[in-house]
């Protein structure tokens, strides 16, 4: 019972410090657009490709939606329309591109449009595919219009969030429901601090499953210590059963179980070898070591989770231009 106090305490503790605004160096927790490229862009070559996607990257950066996102689902996109096609009087002859650049910011999963922007560019080449290269650089990231066009992305994704944060915590405890427990922290995990309703409700709602995860997975931890320990009560078997216990999270609720084990090993190890076991379970700390080690720990679970997901998505963007 005083294990889950803890935890509780913990979310609280976190939900009453949440603010309207991201206060994490790192992409987990954040609103980040992930960049798209689609293959049926007019003209695109791979390289013209990755100086798009570059460009898209660049941009979102710049307006504080740039990084690495764990959740695949928004993403910011471009379409380029050639508008004309020109040779310079020049000696010796150019090719003189003008291109219409459409952004996009959307769900890329529902297949949802949140927010477009165009810009015209030029750019001149010895070839086509030169003059279509220059003008994509020529694309200028710091442009002061693209802020409303990614606020009103940024809007939409709030809002999608706080819409369905209901539905967000019932999928997650529908996961929890089946022992997918990474999956569930990572589903409660995914909702943006700047979201701060929703959020605050997903850390009242990941403690107790965090609960569930951290005792089943002692339990069989336990299980396993004790197997090896039975086959040979000796300090080969002492060894390997050392090997679950010190795996075993000591806010879970078996932990005292895994502590009476230790002491049993050490107490046998003493009698027929003479020595001490040098083994010792984890401890708890004090309070704010305590409150800070969980907060790390159901993050960790959450990125190792987003980190184990395909990396390439099926983005769904039919009817955005």
């Amino acid at each position: 019972m005083k294990n889950k106090l803890i935890i509780l305490c913990l979310f609280a503790s976190c939900a009453l410090n949440a603010q309207n605004s991201v206060g994490k160096a790192d992409d987990f927790g954040r609103i980040v657009l992930n960049t798209y490229i689609p293959e049926q862009v007019e003209g695109l070559t791979p390289t013209a490709a990755n100086v798009l996607s570059s460009k898209l990257s660049q941009i979102a950066t710049i307006n504080g939606l740039g990084g690495y996102g764990f959740d695949p689902r928004f993403i910011i996109t471009a379409n380029v329309s050639v508008l004309t096609k020109d040779i310079t009087p020049t000696a010796p002859p150019m090719h003189a591109y003008t291109l219409e650049v459409t952004f996009y910011i959307g769900d890329g999963l529902d297949g949802t449009l949140f927010a477009s922007h165009s810009k015209t560019i030029k750019g001149v080449g010895e070839n086509e595919t030169k003059a279509y290269l220059a003008a994509l650089k020529n694309i200028k990231t710091n442009d002061p219009n693209y802020q409303a066009f990614i606020d009103k992305g940024k809007n939409r994704i709030l809002e999608f969030y706080n819409s369905r944060c209901d539905f967000i915590i019932k999928q997650a405890n529908a996961q929890a429901s089946t022992s997918n427990f990474e999956e569930a922290i990572f589903t409660l995990n995914v909702v943006p601090e700047v979201c701060a309703d929703c959020y605050n409700k997903c850390l009242d709602a990941v403690g107790p499953i965090y609960q569930k995860m951290i005792d089943k997975e002692c339990l069989q931890l336990l299980a396993e210590a004790n197997t090896a320990w039975n086959i040979g009560q000796n300090a080969d078997a002492a060894g390997q059963a050392s090997e679950f216990l010190a795996r075993i999270d000591p806010q879970s609720a078996c932990f005292k179980d895994a502590q009476i084990l230790s002491v049993k090993i050490g107490n046998r190890i003493r009698e027929l070898e003479k020595r001490d076991w040098d083994f010792q379970m984890k401890q708890y700390q004090d309070k704010v070591d305590t409150r800070n080690a969980l907060i790390k720990a159901i993050r960790d679970v959450g990125v190792a989770f987003g980190n184990n997901q395909p990396k390439s998505v099926a983005y769904n963007v039919r009817g955005w231009w």
